[in-house]
Formats: structure tokens, sequence, C-alpha cells
């Protein structure tokens, strides 16, 4: 007991390994070999890698492009003398017919009595045309028709005043009036007409100057 182990007991595991004997891993010599020279070894050529053929491409025909050669400039011709004879020439516009002359007219001076107060009105009217104070004559006349309303004379006075204005559309009504009032008196009424033929002459009325002027003729 003392000092032993007891008789059927197995010796443990780390007991065991204390009883084996030690290996002494001194004497134990690793052979080397040296290494080979690395221009000794032989490298041996790789097999060469065939690559498929590819077919060749068909070659393509071209056509040569034909340069134009510089042509010459085309030069119109010259006009002759004979096309420019035959050109169409404009037509000018077409002249305005002449106006056709006045028929020469003759006023006449009634010479009938009148009123002492619408004489001399009448009187101031003829002092005041011959002076070419136009409108102090026509008033004066107007202020004596304004007596004499009916008085064909006074009328056709103003209407020879008004054709001297320059105002022939008012002479022709004027004359129109004296024409009217006159009545019987024929030699009145056919100077009435004349006048109205000029006033339309005037105002470029040329036709019914014409049919004015051929009914004075009937008086």
């Amino acid at each position: 007991m003392y000092g032993g182990q007891a008789k059927g007991q197995k010796p443990s595991r780390g007991s065991r390994a204390k009883a084996q004997p030690s290996v002494d891993t001194s004497k134990e010599i690793v052979q080397t070999q040296p290494l080979k020279d690395i221009s000794e070894i032989k490298s041996e050529p790789l097999a060469p890698i065939e690559q498929p053929l590819l077919p060749e491409p068909a070659p393509v025909e071209t056509t040569p492009v034909e340069t134009p050669e510089p042509s010459a400039p085309v030069l119109a011709p010259a006009p002759s003398s004979s096309s420019v004879s035959e050109a169409p020439q404009r037509s000018l516009p077409a002249a305005p017919p002449p106006t056709p002359q006045l028929a020469p007219f003759e006023p006449i001076q009634p010479t009938v009595p009148l009123s002492p107060v619408v004489g001399a009105l009448v009187s101031a009217a003829n002092q005041n045309s011959k002076a070419g104070d136009l409108d102090s004559a026509a008033a004066s006349i107007e202020r004596a028709i304004r007596i004499e309303p009916r008085n064909a004379n006074l009328f056709y006075k103003l209407a020879l005043l008004r054709l001297q204005q320059s105002k022939p559309r008012l002479a022709e009504d004027l004359a129109k009036k004296s024409a009217l009032l006159a009545s019987t008196d024929n030699t009145l009424k056919k100077h009435c007409w004349l006048l109205i033929a000029h006033a339309k002459e005037l105002q470029h009325d040329f036709t019914g100057a014409k049919e004015a002027r051929a009914k004075a003729e009937s008086f």
C-alpha cells in the first residue's frame, strides 16, 4: 500500500505516459538533397493552337465613276433688231375727249319800268357789279326781290350775278324761276333758257345744255 499501487488497479493514462521511455531525437539525421539548377530545367514547347480558317470574302465589283467634263457656259443670244421691233409696245392711256367749246352767251339788260325803291336798288347793284363787288350787288337785288317777289327781271339779274360768282347751279335755278314768272314775255323766256344752257355747259352737262338751247329756239 505504501508507495505502491494497489493490486488490481490499472495505471492511469498519465502515469502510463510517464512510464514510456523517452526517444532521443537528437540522434535523428535529416538528409537533404541539393536543388537542381534552373538552367538544367528544360521547358517543353507548347503545341500550336490551330485556329479555324475563315472563308475569304467575295471580291466586290466596283464600277468606275465617270466625272463629267466641265461644259462651256451657254450665252443667251443677243436680241436682234427684228425681235426688238416685234416686241409688244405698251398701250398708252387714251387721251380724254376734248372739251367742247362753250357757246357764246350774251345777256340782256331789262328796261321795264320799276318802282323808285326797286329802281334805286337795281342802280346800286349795277354800280357794285361794275366795281367788282359782286356780293354787294347780289345783296341789293335780293332786297329788291323781297319788295317785288314776282318780278321776273329781278330773278334774271340775280341769275346773271350768280354766274359771275361761279355758281352755275344756283344761276340755273334762278333762271328757271324767272322763266316761270315771265308768262307772256317770250324774249325774257328765251334768254332765261339760254342762261340755263350756259350754266349747264359750265357744269359739263353738254346734253342738258343742248336741250336747253333747243327750248330757247322755240320762243
